[in-house]
Parts: C-alpha cells; structure tokens; sequence
C-alpha cells in the first residue's frame, strides 16, 4: 500500500468521530427540548448546561477534524 492511500484511509477513520458528535448534538438539544416542554420554568436553569453539553460535544468534533487533518498531512 502506498504512504498516500494509507494517509487517506487514516483521515477517514479519523472523521469518523465526527459522526458521534452530530448524533450527541442532536440527543443534547432533543434532551433540551423535552426538557422545556415539561417544565418551562426551568428555562434559564437549563439554559447554561445546555450550551456547555453543546460546545464540549462540538469540541469532540473539532479534535476528530484535527486528527483527520494531521493524518493526512502529516
């Protein structure tokens, strides 16, 4: 197998991360949603656990993209 396919083959594994953190950004949200729609009082107690559970899911993303970048052009 030749250095550039391996490379490729290496960045696609690495994005696979990717796929979870869109499937936990929608359970975070869907979670949220539920969440309003039982008790709308709890809005703003809710509101910045919400956004922390949104950006550490995100930030997952993020490093899966950068090994995928580093595999393939490292």
């Amino acid at each position: 197998m030749e250095l550039e396919s391996a490379k490729l083959i290496a960045a696609g594994l690495a994005a696979i991360g990717m796929i979870g953190s869109g499937i936990g950004v929608g359970q975070v949200w869907a979670a949220y949603i539920t969440a309003l729609s039982r008790n709308p009082a709890s809005k703003e107690t809710i509101g910045a656990f919400i956004w922390i559970g949104f950006a550490v899911t995100e930030a997952i993303a993020l490093f899966a993209l950068i090994i995928a970048f580093m595999a393939m052009f490292g």
